[in-house]
């Protein structure tokens, strides 16, 4: 294949900082983000969770797993910020050591969020800020509002990305719009959000049981902070579980077109990608699926790759990719506009310089031609003495003529 893309494999051996002690810490933020974790919560080990809200009431009914952070009771009263996301900001500017100390210790943290609202869209940028300063792996997975929530909520959750963008390593937009892909308009709302929540899961759960079980080949905590080093860039993150006896196609096809997501893994960067199953994988097939990945992705992008032996899943394999680094689908239309305007502007600039050119060069023709004229008129005074001696002479010689008698005339002319 002519394409020099970087395949990384690891070995077996067990190195320092491993995945063992690697600590992957899960945030959600605001009343959505609460509900994501505590529904995700119970599927993922080796994990902690925090849910972080200025609703006091919700904090009281997380499960057991998921640990209660309540802030900005000083300007909420405990009672949550009413969809105004200003008081969710200044919430959490004012309690910004407390929010610090959540990430201290921690090597990843994932910050989960619905956007549009109140405390989820004015604290999340504080807390990834926060994050970042503790020297975290700061990863942001976060939801759109519906269409039928209006502009304003959509205004809001835009430009609180835009705000927390620069603070994280890599970033997960899922619209929840998308839903409708794959269910119909008409189902409740409830069953919508589960179904996001749960392919979210799956998801996370790939990525995490790649980081922390040991593998025929391992993906470290090395190699994913290598794939996310960088700032604010738009990551691609998918777990399915398909049967083995499926093409090569089939499986790519699979793992790289997730439905909730708005863009897929073009022009990534970066690439881990994990699969799991019987003994019966061969380094061949992952060899393959690799290949087709650097179809996919920029040309020189780096990509990771482990295989996990797990009998549980008979004739079936997991995959897990995160590609870090996409193209967002909104791009390439905005660069095709600005070409033709780049173009017109070039030639109206030599039209210009060509009409400004040909009136000075008229100007420079008339001078010289005005200055001869001016040369030919002028006389000296010898020149006009002489003009004028030779006049005289004309005259006085017509008059000598006129002086002579008529028949005298006659025989001169004669």
């Amino acid at each position: 294949m002519a394409r020099k893309n970087t395949v990384k494999k690891k070995s077996p051996q067990k190195i320092e900082n491993s995945t063992s002690k690697t600590k992957i810490r899960v945030v959600g933020v605001g009343g959505g983000g609460a509900s994501i974790i505590s529904e995700i919560s119970s599927t993922l080990a080796k994990v902690d969770f925090v849910a972080a809200n200025t609703d006091k009431r919700s904090i009281k009914s997380l499960p057991k797993k998921v640990r209660g952070f309540a802030f900005g009771e000083k300007l909420t009263g405990g009672f949550g910020t009413g969809m105004d996301y200003e008081i969710g900001k200044n919430a959490a500017i004012e309690e910004k050591d407390r929010i610090q100390k959540i990430f201290q210790g921690q090597d990843v943290c994932i910050l989960v969020s619905s956007l549009g609202g109140g405390t989820g869209s004015g604290a999340v940028p504080i807390f990834a800020k926060e994050a970042k300063e503790a020297g975290c792996i700061v990863y942001g997975i976060f939801t759109l509002p519906f269409e039928f929530e209006g502009n304003r909520k959509m205004e809001i959750a835009k430009n609180a990305l835009e705000e927390t963008k620069s603070h994280l390593n890599a970033i997960t937009v899922l619209p929840n719009e998308n839903i409708f892909k794959i269910i119909d308009k008409d189902a409740p709302l409830k069953e919508a959000l589960s179904m996001i929540n749960n392919n979210l899961s799956e998801s996370l759960r790939g990525l995490i049981e790649a980081i922390y079980s040991p593998g025929l080949i391992n993906i470290d905590f090395a190699d994913f902070k290598t794939v996310l080093n960088g700032r604010g860039k738009l990551a691609y993150l998918n777990t399915v579980v398909i049967d083995s006896q499926k093409g090569i196609d089939d499986v790519i096809k699979e793992v790289t077109n997730n439905p909730f997501y708005p863009y897929g893994i073009k022009g990534a960067s970066g690439v881990l990608l994990n699969i799991t199953g019987s003994k019966n994988i061969g380094l061949k097939d992952v060899s393959q699926v690799s290949k087709n990945i650097f179809e996919l992705v920029k040309k020189n992008a780096t990509i990771i790759f482990g295989i996990t032996h797990e009998e549980k899943h008979g004739d079936k394999i997991k995959v897990m990719i995160l590609a870090v680094g996409c193209e967002s689908e909104d791009k390439p239309p905005k660069q095709e506009k600005k070409k033709p305007l780049i173009k017109k502007r070039e030639v109206k600039v030599e039209k210009k310089v060509k009409k400004k050119k040909r009136p000075k060069a008229k100007k420079e023709e008339k001078k010289p031609q005005e200055s001869k004229v001016d040369v030919k008129v002028r006389r000296t005074a010898l020149d006009v003495k002489k003009v004028t001696e030779d006049a005289e002479k004309e005259i006085l010689e017509e008059e000598k003529k006129w002086e002579t008698p008529a028949f005298l005339r006659r025989k001169d002319n004669s």
